[in-house]
């Protein structure tokens, strides 16, 4: 439904984003994940036809979005971060404007714009002039704009940016919703909101998309999956260095205390990833006993989008070895 390839821009001398690759499937959620100034803004306002690329190209339901500008703008709803919306009209109003602007035929303006209205739980708020409403409600209103016309592609900047907690939550359930009957892409520089709504995620940093894949097999595949926390007493430098040298560990590192937490005289926190595939956990205890350090609690947890996050954002090594894993996850799977 959306293939975006290659896509470049650069402002001057300045890159925004370079070589952008990824493709988004029919009734998918694509999350373009990344920190704020990544390029995510510009590669979507390229995709709504706002922005020209200065290379590669991106189409649409099977349109160029260069050459075919028109067509693929009749074929996407686009909300940006802050919602292009009229405060002096009513919800209604609003509604049936843009509708005729995208051009909905006047016979099929009353059903979509009331399609729009159900969709975004607006039903009592249809008559409200829209400056009177909340920002949550304001939000579901560019969303209801975004959706009036029934495009097959939704793209969505930061959709949940500034909301309290449970306007994510209903923000977030209206968009999982629209999927299935629509393509989406889904920007956001907030992780949970990625792993809570999105099947597919595209991390992108300093304009490169570095990852493509499910939430799932990218923190398999890029953090060993799982690990285990570790609170021992003894010299922690000492410790891992022991810990380092087993089978089935990847790294040790020192973890700060967390929520104010003291620990008592001599103990340190230490956090041990695994190898893919493998679980070391009864080794690392009989390891530290038999060295003589004190084990007082050892648990296993999973590695969470956080991680694979920090790593691709934070490792400048991951910008140039980590840049195609759906390709090579593709491959193997043929």
């Amino acid at each position: 439904m959306i293939e975006v390839e290659h896509l470049s821009k650069i402002y001057g001398s300045t890159p925004a984003i370079t070589d952008v690759t990824f493709s988004v499937e029919p009734g998918e959620i694509l999350g373009l994940l990344g920190p704020n100034g990544a390029g995510k803004t510009t590669t979507m306002r390229i995709l709504a036809g706002y922005l020209p690329a200065t290379n590669g190209n991106a189409r649409i339901a099977g349109y160029d979005v260069h050459e075919n500008s028109l067509a693929v703008r009749q074929r996407i709803g686009y909300l940006p971060e802050t919602p292009p919306l009229y405060p002096d009209m009513t919800v209604e109003g609003f509604l049936h404007f843009v509708a005729r602007i995208k051009g909905v035929s006047a016979g099929d303006r009353p059903n979509k714009v009331t399609a729009a209205i159900e969709r975004c739980n607006l039903e009592d708020k249809r008559r409200v002039i829209i400056r009177k409403l909340s920002k949550g409600y304001r939000q579901r209103v560019g969303i209801a704009q975004a959706i009036v016309h029934d495009p097959p592609a939704i793209i969505l900047d930061e959709p949940t940016v500034g909301l309290d907690p449970r306007q994510i939550i209903e923000v977030r359930n209206l968009i999982k919703s629209l999927a299935g009957s629509h393509t989406i892409i889904l920007s956001t520089h907030i992780l949970p909101e990625v792993s809570m709504t999105c099947s597919r995620v595209a991390i992108i940093n300093r304009g490169k998309v570095v990852a493509t894949n499910t939430p799932e097999n990218l923190m398999t595949q890029l953090t060993g999956g799982s690990g285990y926390e570790l609170e021992i007493e003894g010299e922690a430098t000492l410790a891992k260095q022991v810990l380092q040298n087993l089978a089935g560990v990847s790294l040790v590192e020192s973890i700060p205390t967390t929520g104010g937490h003291q620990l008592q005289e001599n103990r340190a926190y230490l956090r041990v990833i695994s190898q893919p595939g493998k679980e070391p956990g009864k080794d690392i205890a009989t390891t530290l006993v038999r060295a003589g350090f004190g084990l007082h609690e050892l648990r296993r947890v999973n590695a969470t989008l956080e991680d694979v996050f920090l790593q691709l954002t934070t490792e400048e090594k991951n910008l140039e070895t980590e840049v195609d894993l759906a390709a090579d996850n593709e491959g193997e799977a043929a």
